[in-house]
């Protein structure tokens, strides 16, 4: 999924959690289920247009990101500063295997191309594998474009669900 529906999740998550449960246990579940999120809605992405590979020569991939990375700095902008807490916890595995640990592992690689040992330390080894034991059903739509519908209804629905618990 993108920036912005797992920044929605974790908004959703962290007005429950702080709703039901007192301190310290509204801080704790926030950070367990919101990095827990992260990998359900990643497994959901095959229903989604979320190719792993960038397509800059194709205008709708490029219009589609160009929208979604807007929409999603967006999100982050106007959530963190009440939500930073799901919402740093909901990125942590983009964050380390994106930011921190690809960039380490390409170069190691680069310097020694037998190795292979950065596959056991990724984040999103987890999700491909809820994907195949959770959610095998599903229909894989990764290059399908008319699926960014899903996404957007998805994201529709959690902004429609945060407007009412927020109430």
């Amino acid at each position: 999924m993108e920036t912005i529906t797992h920044n929605l999740t974790a908004v959703i998550i962290q007005i429950t959690c702080f709703k039901v449960f007192s301190f310290p246990l509204n801080f704790i579940l926030t950070i367990i289920f919101a990095f827990i999120s992260h990998f359900i809605s990643d497994a959901l992405s095959k229903i989604t247009y979320h190719t792993p590979e960038p397509h800059r020569e194709d205008k709708f991939w490029v219009n589609w990101h160009i929208i979604i990375f807007s929409l999603s700095i967006l999100s982050i902008v106007v959530l963190v500063i009440p939500f930073w807490l799901g919402i740093l916890f909901v990125n942590l595995p983009d964050i380390v295997d994106w930011f921190i640990l690809r960039p380490i592992f390409d170069r190691k690689n680069k310097e020694n191309p037998d190795l292979k040992w950065e596959k056991k330390f990724l984040f999103h080894p987890i999700v491909d594998w809820i994907r195949e034991k959770v959610f095998f059903w599903l229909p894989d739509w990764t290059y399908k474009k008319a699926s960014i519908s899903v996404e957007i209804s998805i994201i529709i629905i959690l902004s429609i669900v945060i407007s009412f618990i927020m109430l």
